[in-house]
Parts: structure tokens; sequence; C-alpha cells
């Protein structure tokens, strides 16, 4: 087969790809397209974002460099309709054309709130508009932080408000309420208010206001920022959120603790008035000043009525007085008869106390104890005697025994020398003592334990004794009353006038005589029937 000539020029692969290039970047610099997000997985590693714009008859490869990203309103979102700006290029690795997106928007109104919707359906699930997580308003902030445009109409009517109603200190932190660098601001303000140190040189606000005037949804779209609403749910301070008009509704509207329709509505959420407070401390100052003098002429009218019923002081000691008045004049003639009686008893004793009764006393005494020491050295040689008789015997028997028991013991010792060495004896010997010694402890406390027991024994006897003793029955008035024989007399009958009785009492005794007759024995009386039935009790 011959080979066919041509002038044709020749080129390489990279030189087409390049041309290609070059041609759609110059044919199509700069372009806006519409399209659905497909294949959307977040941000790669290196920080760029790959994914797929499409329609329901093409796809295009969509690419967003990582410095683009950061400078995005709008984040990309799996199934959003968007519109893209960028410029188209080509891949020369693989030969596919791609966009290189550095602006993103939704597609319309209905993209936005379709975005919304599924933001919040997201967050509502998560627990961060929960009505338990919302907390009480302080009753009167000492600081308020405004966190608005400071330049705009919201921060005067705000301050203008607090002024007109209880003016307090406010810190504003200035932020964009629209645009790309919106959220970031907002969040940051957030935070930062909350990482204010409490008695630090800038005093840490008691509540926040995010506010800002009415708009379209793109204008507020900021505040819809799913970092704003997880930074106003994650304030350690409360926070009112007044953005837009009344009709407009905002993500951090759901988050924040408290909803204003307006700024104006936020300022006056967030301190009472003034005046109507003054009037009602003032009202509450007068009825407590008024409770407090009917309760102190409550008090008074109590006193005096109690008052009245007491006795004088005077009165109360009189009684006491006169007594102690007439013991002293007693005390006198009182001290005189007792030293008296006490001189006449000791005079009475004078006469038995004489010397030549206590050496007579002391003679007797002496002789009784030599009498009782001749019997008790007579019975001690007694005694020794009989044990004399008793251990004579034995003692006679006792050397053959120990000659026998010795022999017993050399016999035993003999069939044991081998194992008879020291180590073994004094482990014995030890173990011995080891065994003994808690026997010899416990052997030491049984005299203790069984006196204290025979102790314990005698006192309750004793205890017994006195308690059916006759003796402490006569302590409580009652007497015995004995004849001449010393025989008890337990009924009257057996007396006679004139006869002798001897009664004791708990003190000593006394002797008696039976004055007048016996009284006479009662007949039973017999039933008026007479027919043997039982008697009439009444």
């Amino acid at each position: 087969m011959s080979q066919v000539l041509t002038n044709a020029a020749e080129f390489s692969v990279s030189e087409i790809a390049q041309a290609v290039k070059r041609t759609v970047e110059d044919e199509f610099g700069h372009v806006r397209v519409r399209g659905e997000i497909s294949g959307y997985r977040g941000q790669h590693s290196s920080g760029h974002a790959y994914f797929t714009l499409k329609d329901d008859a093409a796809s295009i490869d969509a690419v967003i460099w990582k410095g683009s990203f950061g400078r995005l309103a709008f984040k990309p979102e799996e199934g959003l309709e968007v519109i893209a700006t960028g410029r188209l290029t080509t891949f020369p690795r693989s030969s596919k054309y791609q966009i290189v997106i550095e602006q993103i928007e939704p597609a319309g109104a209905g993209a936005l709130m379709a975005l919304l919707e599924e933001r919040r359906k997201k967050l509502l699930a998560e627990g961060l508009f929960a009505r338990e997580r919302k907390r009480p308003l302080p009753y009167l902030p000492r600081v308020i932080g405004v966190i608005t445009s400071p330049t705009g109409a919201v921060i005067r009517d705000i301050l203008h408000r607090l002024a007109d109603r209880f003016p307090s200190h406010v810190l504003v932190w200035p932020v964009r309420v629209q645009g790309e660098t919106c959220a970031p601001e907002v969040v940051n303000a957030i935070e930062g208010f909350n990482a204010m140190a409490v008695g630090g040189p800038i005093p840490r606000p008691d509540l926040l206001i995010v506010a800002r005037g009415g708009g379209s949804i793109e204008d507020l779209w900021g505040f819809n920022e799913e970092a704003v609403v997880r930074a106003v749910a994650a304030s350690g301070i409360p926070v009112i959120s007044a953005v837009g008009h009344e009709t407009d509704t905002t993500l951090i509207d759901y988050a924040s603790d408290i909803r204003a329709p307006t700024p104006t509505a936020a300022a006056e959420a967030a301190v009472p008035v003034r005046a109507e407070l003054i009037a009602y401390v003032d009202d509450q100052g007068a009825r407590q000043r008024q409770a407090t003098r009917r309760s102190l002429a409550s008090l008074k009218d109590r006193l005096r009525a109690a008052s009245a019923g007491l006795p004088r002081a005077a009165d109360l000691v009189a009684t006491q007085r006169q007594s102690l008045d007439m013991a002293a004049a007693q005390l006198s003639s009182g001290l005189r008869h007792f030293v008296q009686a006490r001189r006449l008893a000791f005079s009475k004793a004078a006469g038995a106390i004489q010397p030549r009764l206590v050496t007579q006393r002391h003679a007797e005494l002496a002789r009784r104890l030599e009498t009782l020491d001749h019997r008790g050295l007579a019975g001690l040689n007694k005694t020794v005697d009989r044990a004399r008789l008793t251990f004579d015997p034995c003692a006679q028997r006792l050397p053959k025994a120990a000659d026998q028991a010795l022999e017993r013991k050399r016999t035993q010792l003999g069939r044991f020398a081998p194992r008879l060495t020291p180590q073994p004896l004094r482990a014995e010997l030890r173990q011995a003592q080891a065994e003994l010694a808690p026997l010899a402890r416990r052997l030491e406390q049984v005299p203790e334990r069984i006196t204290a027991e025979r102790r314990q024994t005698l006192t309750q006897l004793s205890k017994l004794l006195e308690t059916l003793s006759y003796r402490s029955v006569l302590a409580r008035g009652y007497a015995l009353v004995q004849d001449a024989e010393g025989g008890v007399v337990t009924a009257a009958a057996t007396l006679s006038p004139g006869d002798a009785l001897k009664l004791t009492f708990a003190d000593g005794e006394v002797g008696a005589t039976v004055a007048g007759a016996p009284p006479a024995r009662k007949k039973p009386a017999r039933s008026p029937a007479g027919d043997g039935t039982q008697e009439s009790l009444f």
C-alpha cells in the first residue's frame, strides 16, 4: 500500500490540549451558569471543593479553589439550584472542560426558602430550638451588649428607647449586618462578649441584643447562617434577637432566648420602665411602713393588756420578805436553844467518860486480848500435832516412792535420750511457756471475776433482804405489836384489857397497855327471804 503524501502540520497531544484550553478560555472568559449541585461531599483535604452542575440534559464539572471558597456568601449544598459565576477552562490530563467558580448564589427566592427550611429542620433535630434551652432574661441588666451596625438607625432607636425607660450601660460591638462578612463578624461579636471576664477592665454584659433593620431574604441571609445560629445557642449570656421587622423571621429568632419584632421592642424587653419601677418601690415601701406601724400598734396593745393582769413587783416578794424577817428573828433564839441542848447532852455523857472508867475498859480489853492469844497458840499447837500425825507416815514412804519415780524417769529418759538434745528441749520449753502464759493470765483474772460476781450477788441479796424486811414497812409509818412473851399480835380479839404490849417503830421500841374491852365480833347478816339465795351486793 502506498504512503499518502500531505503537507498538513503535525501536533502533539499536549499542543492540541493547550490550544483547546486557550480557545475555551478566550471564548468563555467570564460566564454565569445555572444548574443543580450534584456530587458535593464538602471540601477536599486541600481546601478545594469539587462537584458537578447539571440540568435535565447535560452536566459540567465545577471546582472552587480554597481561596475563593472562604469568600463565598453561600456555601454549596447537595441538590441546591444555584447560579455560578466563573470562567471556563479545560483539564488537559483528562480532556475535560470545567468551570472555575468564583461566586455562587441561590437561583431565586424559592431556592433560598428551600435551603432555609432544610437548615431549620436540621438544627431543630439537633435540639438548638428547644424551649427548655431558653433562659429567663435578667430583670435589671447592669450592662447591655448590642451587636449591630454602628452607623444605622437601629442603634439610635435602641439607645433612645433605653434612655427613656431605664438608662443603662451599653456596649456596642460594630458588625456588618449584610454581605459576605456578616455571619463571621456576628459570630465573633457573640463569642467576644462571652469571653469577657467578670470584673475585668471592660464590664461583661448581662444581656445581648442582636439587631438589624428590615430587608429582603438575601439581605438578612447572614443571620440564617448555621455558624450564627450555633453561636447564639451556645452563648452563656441571654440573647434577644431583633432582626428585621415584625414579619421577618430568621433562624436566630428560634435559637435566641427571646425574639423581639423590632429593635425598639428589644430595648423594651431588656429593661423595665424606670418611673414605673420607682413608683412600685415607693408603693411597696409605703405598704411596708404601714404594716410595720400596724404590727407595732398591735404589739403595744397586747403588751398593755398583758401588763394589766400582772401583779406589782413589790407584791411578788412581799410574802417572801416577811418570811425572811421572821426567820431572821427566830434565828438567834434557835441558835441559843441548840447550844443549850448540845451542852446538856455533853454534860450527861461526860459522867460516863471518866479516867477511871477508861482505865477499867482498857484493862478489860487487855485481859481479853491475852486470853485470845493463849487460846490461839494452843489451837495452833493442836493443829500442828494433827498435821504431824497425818504427814509422818507419808514422810516415811516418800524416799522409797521418790527412788521408784526416779528409776522410772531414768528408764524413760534412756529410751528418749537420742531425741533429748538442747534444741528440741528449748523449743518444747518455749511452746509450753507460750501455752501456759494465756492460762496464767486467765488464772490471774479468775479470783477478781469470782470476787466481783460474789460481791454483786451479795449486793443483790442485801437489797432483796432490805426490800422483804419488815423494817422497811416500819419506815413507812407502820408498827410491830408484840405481847409480853414476844409473840406477834395479829388480831385485836386476842387482847384483853390490861395486857402489856411492846410497840416496835422504825426508830425504837415503846411499851403500851391495852385499855377498855376487846371489840365484839360481828355476826354475818342473814338473807331477808331466808331461802338460802345469795345476798345482794348493794
